[in-house]
């Protein structure tokens, strides 16, 4: 499980910048940005896809990864958005992310 999860967490530093990384960037046109964010977006899915894969042939059901891929999204999201976007974190954000830690708990219990 560490193999898919570190996987799915460097996939999820590209998908961020490849979805997001534009946003400081409204200079650049449109159509210019897609195609950035499509070519970093092809390395998420080369560590994406393959994290889910190893992940599933090694019984984690893709309801598990689902989740597990969503609290990694949002603590990367998270890193980003304060550090590179210079956005603030509020304490709401952290009462929602105990509220997914709680869907975790709930997924993967027996």
């Amino acid at each position: 499980m560490i193999r898919t999860v570190a996987l799915l967490l460097f996939s999820n530093i590209f998908m961020t910048f490849a979805w997001y990384g534009h946003l400081k960037e409204s200079n650049v046109p449109l159509w210019k940005a897609i195609l950035v964010s499509w070519g970093i977006a092809f390395f998420e899915y080369c560590l994406m896809v393959p994290a889910n894969r190893l992940g599933y042939t090694n019984g984690v059901s893709g309801f598990q990864l689902k989740i597990v891929q969503e609290v990694i999204t949002l603590v990367v999201f998270s890193v980003f958005a304060v550090l590179y976007l210079k956005e603030p974190f509020h304490w709401k954000y952290l009462v929602s992310f105990a509220f997914l830690l709680g869907a975790v708990y709930f997924m993967f219990k027996k």
